[in-house]
């Protein structure tokens, strides 16, 4: 009986503290693309995108990729130095479709999200593509 409590107690709590995880990007990460209308991201569960933020912006020279998404991430949803333009009109989603503005320049671009995790963690990453 002490073994199965034990074993049910430690499945709870690793589900309890799990974090969402994007479970994909699309274009993928460090592809080489013609110019896409949409960037899609797909999470391992619904998020609140009231407390979420999405940004799409052309890597600066000289700068990684990191650096880069700091930047975006920083930015105003509609900042003329952003690819991406404002989301609209969604609240909870499992997957959000991030709209490009027409005729971005060739070159390095950064996809940068900020989400609340369902357990109230900050997630913070990004993917990177390249326009042909």
């Amino acid at each position: 009986m002490n073994k199965l409590l034990i074993l049910l107690t430690t499945l709870t709590l690793s589900t309890a503290f799990a974090h969402t995880e994007v479970t994909s990007v699309t274009p993928p990460d460090r592809s080489v693309v013609a110019a896409p209308k949409v960037v899609t991201l797909k999470f391992s569960e619904p998020i609140e995108l009231r407390f979420s933020t999405f940004r799409v912006m052309a890597v600066p020279a000289g700068k990684t990729a990191s650096v880069a998404a700091a930047l975006a991430l920083a930015e105003k949803a509609d900042s003329g130095k952003l690819a991406s333009l404002p989301l609209k009109g969604v609240t909870l989603a499992s997957q959000v479709t991030v709209p490009l503005k027409p005729r971005l320049k060739a070159g390095a671009y950064v996809i940068a999200w900020k989400i609340l995790s369902e357990d109230g963690h900050p997630v913070t990453a990004f993917s990177t593509f390249r326009l042909k």
